[in-house]
């Protein structure tokens, strides 16, 4: 039975239930088969022979039966083994030391936390905690304005669910059925631009006004120089490089210092010497991996020498030219045949995604001719950077650098590795997930801050989250497919093709909607509810799927600092001081609401922002 007045109703009903505290899970299944039981209804039937139930199973079983759910849970052990791990409070120390001269620089210092820390748990909650439990008060203590400290902390504690790998992407793809590696690289840029747009008005705001972000005392910015440090500087030279190269070709008199009690010995020099190297080695590995990826790597493989044989006709015994033989594919039942064989391609090791992927993507063309110019430009660039830091690196930067790389690096490289090898299509999504969760257990091992009773609480939480996630798709699959076939799909479609509407016009339509959705709504029930909806017209005003789900998970930072629900802003109230009010969070996420919208501009402004790499990766 087609009823499009039921399915508007349906759709009406679940915003309204969801409000009122319901769960969505299982609200978006009790409602399908609530309305679907009167769609499939027949007179004389017994309701125990309704297709509803046949229905239920069969979305039940498809959703359960998803290859790309299987990262999920994956991806969220990894973040929950990195927080239950409390990798992060060395991170906020060294990078707040880092950026000690900047303006603003313990928000700034925070954003960056949340920003990393997000990338690799992609939790909202457990960054937005984790960060008012570090931050919030030292903000708070240095006379940092309430907005300002709160804004920061809400906002920057959502990137996680942008910057890739990130579960909403997953589900996202789920729901659309797209390649996850192409939406992973089509967030990237915009992610880290909108994280970009975030520290401009931050320092902005801080040097237009600095009286809401007051500079810290000297004490607080002093950098802990370890005193064998600076008794080296006295015996070598007051530039840190220079003197720990000299003490590894002569380390007679640093091996006369001292150190917490202990005389230094050369396996300690050569230790600090590698971390004084650690932003050659980055710049140079960074230089080879471009150079590799842009010019080795489109590079064909060279062809295996041919099997020449000579061919003899009958009758024309020694004057038959030689004839180039193939050889014949394994299992073809061609033998003795004049036709020949076409020649077996090889299947794509890697990602499955990729494996049907267009030829003409711009990285198999090899370099264009302008490549050389600008990576013999940037080289130069970089080579004066590092020649300057090292000319002017002293024992505080020197211990700066040594703090950033023992609580940065291991987690930056998982994080790279993590992402690389799903966007180079070495593996899938879901095998790179496993080597993330891998990381997380190897570093927080490291770290000795994870013992079995966390790693209970990570995997508990980690199978709470995944059941959600299942149990949302599968009533979302039943629900969408009652409310189809009640004729609330055809009908909404219907409704906004008879609007004339030009893409523009649909793409700001579209958003709205979503943003609107956004205050009463979180971003589960958003894509795996409402998304859904538009996708179908996507192709009717020729919008590329992979924009405009990108141009939504933008949007759908909103749906974490826009009121009423705002879990951004009770999540740290939960952590907050008691005078800090809601209403205050609120304010201070307001004006981060903004900035999302001009990022969302932005990007459909210049496409290119979002596009550029997945194109350049995949191709069209």
């Amino acid at each position: 039975m087609s009823d499009p007045a039921l399915g508007l109703l349906m759709l009406g009903l679940i915003v309204v239930v969801i409000m009122l505290g319901f769960p969505t899970a299982f609200t978006l299944m009790g409602l399908g088969m609530f309305f679907g039981f009167f769609a499939y209804y027949r007179a004389g039937e017994s309701w125990a022979d309704n297709h509803i139930f046949d229905l239920m199973v069969q979305r039940t079983y498809g959703a359960m039966t998803n290859d790309v759910l299987i990262s999920i849970p994956l991806f969220v052990l990894m973040g929950y083994v990195m927080e239950r791990g409390a990798l992060v409070d060395k991170m906020f120390y060294s990078i707040q030391l880092a950026f000690r001269r900047v303006p603003a620089s313990l928000a700034v210092a925070t954003l960056i936390v949340c920003t990393f820390w997000g990338i690799a748990s992609g939790l909202v909650g457990a960054v937005v905690v984790l960060m008012g439990v570090i931050a919030f008060n030292p903000m708070l203590k240095a006379g940092y304005d309430v907005k300002l400290a709160s804004g920061v902390i809400t906002a920057g504690g959502t990137l996680g669910i942008l910057i890739p790998p990130s579960v909403m992407i997953i589900v996202y793809a789920a729901v659309a059925g797209q390649s996850v590696v192409k939406l992973y690289a089509a967030a990237m840029f915009p992610g880290f631009f909108l994280a970009f747009l975030y520290l401009v008005y931050i320092i902005g705001w801080a040097l237009l006004n600095p009286k809401i972000a007051p500079k810290l005392p000297e004490s607080e910015t002093r950098v802990p120089v370890r005193p064998w440090i600076a008794d080296l500087q006295q015996a070598y030279s007051r530039k840190m490089l220079p003197a720990l190269l000299t003490a590894a070709v002569a380390p007679s008199r640093a091996m006369a210092l001292t150190m917490d009690g202990a005389r230094v010995n050369y396996t300690t020099i050569l230790k600090n010497l590698g971390f004084a190297l650690v932003p050659l080695v980055l710049a140079l590995a960074t230089l080879w991996a471009a150079w590799w990826y842009v010019v080795i790597h489109p590079q064909p493989d060279a062809p295996a020498p041919a099997a020449i044989t000579e061919r003899v006709q009958p009758g024309d015994a020694g004057t038959a030219a030689p004839e180039e033989e193939k050889l014949e594919e394994l299992g073809a039942a061609q033998s003795g045949s004049a036709k020949q064989s076409e020649p077996e391609v090889l299947q794509q090791m890697g990602n499955a995604d990729l494996q049907n992927r267009p030829t003409n993507a711009p990285v198999d063309a090899g370099p264009p001719p302008e490549f050389y110019t600008y990576f013999a430009f940037t080289a130069a660039i970089i080579a004066l950077m590092l020649f300057y830091y090292y000319w002017t690196m002293g024992a505080a930067q020197f211990e700066v650098l040594r703090l950033l790389t023992s609580s940065v690096m291991p987690l930056g490289i998982l994080t790279a590795v993590v992402l690389a090898v799903i966007l180079l299509g070495i593996t899938t999504a879901t095998e790179s997930a496993a080597v993330g969760a891998a990381g997380a257990f190897l570093l927080a091992f490291q770290a000795r801050t994870l013992d079995w009773k966390r790693t209970k609480e990570a995997v508990f939480l980690t199978a709470k989250t995944t059941s959600m996630v299942c149990w949302l798709f599968v009533g979302s699959a039943l629900f969408s497919a009652v409310f189809a076939i009640l004729g609330g799909q055809a009908l909404l479609e219907s409704w906004v093709l008879s609007l004339n509407l030009t893409p523009v016009q649909f793409m700001i339509l579209s958003q709205a909607i979503i943003f609107i959705l956004g205050w009463p709504l979180e971003w589960t029930e958003i894509i795996v509810i409402f998304v859904p909806i538009f996708l179908p017209m996507l192709k009717h005003f020729g919008i590329d799927p992979i924009l405009w789900g990108v141009l939504v998970f933008v949007n759908l930072q909103a749906a974490f600092l826009s009121p009423p629900v705002a879990m951004s802003a009770f999540y740290l109230k939960g952590v907050a001081p008691s005078h800090v009010t809601l209403n205050q969070i609120f304010s201070g996420m307001m004006p981060y609401m903004v900035i999302v919208i001009i990022c969302m501009v932005l990007m459909y402004i210049w496409p290119g922002l979002t596009l550029w790499l997945p194109n350049y990766l995949y191709g069209n």
